[in-house]
């Protein structure tokens, strides 16, 4: 019910928006913009559902394979100590948890393709166990809000904007560590507003443990990552990157020939489910790019924007960062949108600039949220999200909080 009434208050500002601008500012154009923009994302939703379909098939494909290997069911015995402390719901070693597990480790490394599909599968297991088909269950809500708060340890495509556009920044992996900062301090403020509405005690060994090793573990590796120039550390992370697919793939495959699966059988039977769900969630992508066409389109963000310049003066507050906002205001909307966003920072204050380098912390450091809720929850036919989009927005606005402090900490 929240979702559909933020998506009716996105229409009924943009309008009104729009209106004000044709009555009172002679915008004829206005009305036409938001109709090209409503036209061209709904073509966007289908567009984007359709290429989901191969990556969702080839992935679908090998985590069927992985299933009946016993790679799944390993990564469920690996992590339930700490993910039973966190999904109280789930059965023990339910595939569920290593199906989540999967797309914590994607998300981590900034595996986008990956991510999508092992979080969908891991959407199907955790409704499998849901009561109400149509209501979000708690264990959906943890496992979507952690990742959705964009854990992601290497921003790759952000470092190389910086390191395309013209002129190209000097440096541009000096917003790593302020990323990691930022984006490590989102999913802690999700982990910690989901298990307090979820009354679930954070303060155990268990948890605790896991938590702080996992920091640790993160830190070493910041570390050593900051001790490489600009070239080590991309080859460093791309090579990362493709290595952890190809290494799953592997593994699978071996798992599955040990077991004596029929691979190729297995494979297609997975990859069956990629267009299934690809055309599931047509209808829900379509709905939330059109509502946010709108409200980009009737110039909504630059009315905030200014707002939020004269709310900041009048507090005797400094307002160099304002000009960055667009960008955070735009990140749990469309990931292109923000990503346009950070560009016309870039270009118009320099990739080195304060404003080019919030910008980027901005973009590298939280998913798109209604993106989020449409793909994951439309894949799985819910409806009544609950307080998923309540949450999700205050781990965003924690992180865009975060990335302010950090920003005027590193480059003010």
């Amino acid at each position: 019910m929240v979702l559909s009434y933020i998506w009716m208050a996105f229409f009924l500002l943009a309008f009104a928006i729009a209106f004000i601008r044709w009555a009172f500012y002679a915008d004829a154009a206005i009305f036409q913009a938001l109709i090209d923009g409503i036209f061209k994302a709904a073509n966007d939703g289908f567009d984007i559902s359709l290429k989901l379909v191969g990556i969702m098939a080839l992935f679908l494909g090998f985590m069927k394979i992985g299933e009946r290997a016993g790679a799944i069911s390993f990564l469920s015995r690996l992590v339930a100590p700490f993910f039973s402390k966190l999904f109280p719901e789930l059965p023990k070693n339910h595939p569920a948890t290593g199906h989540m597990m999967m797309n914590f480790s994607a998300n981590l490394l900034g595996l986008d393709n990956a991510a999508t599909p092992f979080g969908i599968k891991a959407m199907e297991s955790l409704q499998e166990l849901n009561p109400d088909k149509n209501t979000a269950s708690n264990a959906q809500l943890m496992f979507l809000i952690l990742h959705a708060s964009g854990l992601t340890l290497i921003p790759v495509s952000v470092m190389a904007m910086r390191a395309s556009v013209t002129p190209a920044a000097a440096n541009p992996t000096d917003i790593f560590v302020p990323c990691m900062i930022v984006t490590f301090s989102a999913t802690m403020a999700a982990l910690f507003i989901v298990s307090f509405r979820q009354k679930i005690r954070l303060f155990q060994p268990v948890i605790l443990a896991w938590i702080g090793g996992l920091s640790a573990v993160i830190a070493a590796l910041v570390w050593y990552l900051t001790t490489l120039d600009q070239s080590s550390l991309e080859r460093f992370s791309s090579t990362l990157s493709s290595g952890i697919i190809l290494l799953i793939f592997l593994a699978f495959l071996l798992g599955g020939w040990r077991k004596k699966v029929n691979l190729f059988e297995a494979f297609v039977d997975g990859a069956k489910g990629g267009f299934e769900i690809a055309v599931r969630i047509i209808p829900y992508l379509i709905a939330m790019l059109v509502a946010i066409s709108v409200l980009r389109n009737s110039g909504v963000f630059d009315y905030i924007t200014d707002g939020f310049r004269t709310l900041f003066a009048w507090m005797g507050l400094n307002t160099d960062f304002v000009e960055a906002l667009p960008t955070a205001f735009m990140k749990p909307l469309s990931g292109a949108g923000a990503r346009g966003m950070m560009v016309d920072a870039m270009n118009t204050y320099g990739a080195d600039s304060f404003i080019g380098r919030l910008s980027s912390i901005f973009q590298g450091t939280s998913d798109t949220t209604f993106y989020v809720v449409a793909v994951y929850f439309g894949a799985v036919s819910i409806r009544n999200t609950r307080y998923a989009i309540p949450v999700m927005l205050l781990a965003d606005l924690a992180g865009v909080i975060t990335a302010i402090g950090v920003g005027y900490l590193f480059f003010h």
